[in-house]
């Protein structure tokens, strides 16, 4: 039993490592390509690039693992069921459930240092990826100067040069922006412009400045000079490094996120508490009721009751009437309030189960993908990646519109995250049950079989 034991999981280790090198190359280079735009023109070191990039394969890492472990899944027992392997070792008398066993003990040994990725590491890098993002876009581009074109990035001169001539630029035209008071102008035969840390020098040879006075244009002043050199200030040239103790959700750990729903749900009693004081003070006689949202039924009840008491006069109900409307006011105000609470905490609380859900859909996973494997009879890994994918799509779709829903307070966020992982661990067991009584669930669609016939040519 060992023997087969260890055999099931060697078929399963290579094929997870060749798909998840390839999900993490396929994720990374679309993460590449949307941007690289914000790298261009901005000068940045090499190592600030691979740092950025680095930083964002922790949300790569998390995503490409479970699919993997589906793909290898799939090839797996997609090639038992080629070899008819599954069908000697259920001949020698070995259950479906010990040939599963160890392909439920590889999602496991995969699902738990997943969740402690996804509660540790990955919210750290998310992090650092941000602030990192923040600061490259706050960097203005760098310098690039080229012959006949205006350079306008600076804040105070624009200029343009004719050419270039070894380190030096020739016929330099700089003109000021700031035309309030005075015009300014300067031609030079030559030039350098050199970057400081937050400014740009330019020394000038052999030129002229021009001032004109826009309130009266007779005074103008003109002065040659065999060299000139101006500091133009520029902010964030250079880049700055900042960090902030400010996270967003993907940015937080299990405990952080535990912290915040907590102060969520302290705002939400102090708002309960502030309407009950009000309540109470303007009509010592009316209870408030434990569940908060009863409480403008309880005042339209004892507003009816007003109405019909002979006692008061009509005065008396008409200023108690006005009391109890601009409460009902206040309450909707508030609920508005507790509403804008409650789904930022059911945000958090969403978030704080995927952290344990997307590591988990590996076992789900194997329930799945081991039964499809075997019915599909093929190995291969055209046919796993294509099955993989349309149910990965399904989880997604389903994961994403729970999300939805629990952040428009319209589903438990439980139930969000957790609500794929049962719809595909029922399908599976199912699919495990038929596979195990080796029953005909389906044929491999037209599709596969042309992949097929490709892969036998």
């Amino acid at each position: 039993m060992r023997i087969v034991t260890r055999y099931i999981l060697k078929e399963h280790l290579l094929p997870f490592i060749y798909a998840l090198l390839i999900l993490v190359f396929l994720l990374f280079t679309n993460f590449l390509l949307r941007a690289v735009d914000r790298f261009l023109g901005k000068g940045l070191p090499a190592g600030v690039i691979l740092e950025y990039l680095f930083l964002n394969t922790a949300w790569i890492l998390a995503l490409a693992i479970p699919m993997a472990v589906l793909v290898a899944t799939l090839m797996a027992f997609g090639r038992f069921s080629e070899d008819n392997e599954t069908t000697a070792m259920q001949g020698a008398g070995i259950s479906f459930a010990t040939i599963l066993w160890p392909a439920l003990a590889f999602s496991i040994a995969v699902a738990a240092p997943l969740i402690y990725f996804n509660n540790t590491v990955l919210p750290q890098m998310n992090h650092k990826a941000r602030t990192l993002a923040r600061d490259i876009y706050r960097k203005r581009p760098d310098l690039n100067v080229e012959a006949g074109y205006f350079i306008d990035d600076l804040p105070q001169y624009s200029f343009i040069v004719k050419g270039k001539r070894g380190d030096r630029y020739q016929q330099v035209r700089i003109y000021g922006k700031d035309r309030t008071t005075t015009q300014t102008s300067i031609h030079a035969e030559e030039g350098t412009f050199d970057a400081l840390e937050d400014a740009i020098l330019v020394t000038l040879y052999n030129g002229e400045i021009h001032e004109l006075d826009v309130k009266n244009y007779q005074n103008y002043r003109r002065i040659a000079f065999e060299r000139h050199r101006i500091t133009i200030a520029a902010n964030d040239l250079t880049l700055q490094r900042r960090d902030t103790a400010s996270r967003t959700d993907r940015e937080m750990t299990f405990s952080m996120m535990r912290e915040k729903i907590a102060t969520y749900h302290k705002k939400m009693e102090a708002v309960k508490n502030r309407v009950a004081k009000q309540v109470s003070r303007e009509f010592p006689d009316v209870s408030v009721p434990d569940d908060f949202q009863q409480l403008p039924t309880v005042l339209k009840s004892h507003l009816q009751e007003m109405e019909n008491d002979t006692t008061l006069t009509k005065k008396e109900i008409t200023g108690r009437t006005r009391r109890i409307n601009n409460l009902l006011r206040r309450f909707k105000s508030e609920t508005q309030i507790m509403e804008g609470y409650h789904r930022s905490a059911n945000r958090y609380t969403v978030e704080m189960h995927k952290k344990f859900s997307i590591p988990v859909a590996c076992i789900v996973f194997v329930l799945v993908g081991a039964p499809l494997g075997i019915m599909a009879r093929r190995g291969s890994l055209v046919t796993a990646v294509s099955l993989s994918l349309g149910f990965f799509l399904i989880y997604w779709i389903f994961l994403i519109a729970g999300e939805e829903l629990a952040d428009r307070n319209l589903l438990s966020p439980e139930l969000a995250m957790w609500g794929p992982n049962l719809i595909l661990g029922i399908s599976g067991t199912y699919l495990c049950f038929v596979a195990s009584k080796e029953k005909k669930l389906f044929r491999l669609p037209s599709s596969f079989r042309f992949f097929r016939k490709r892969e036998e040519s």
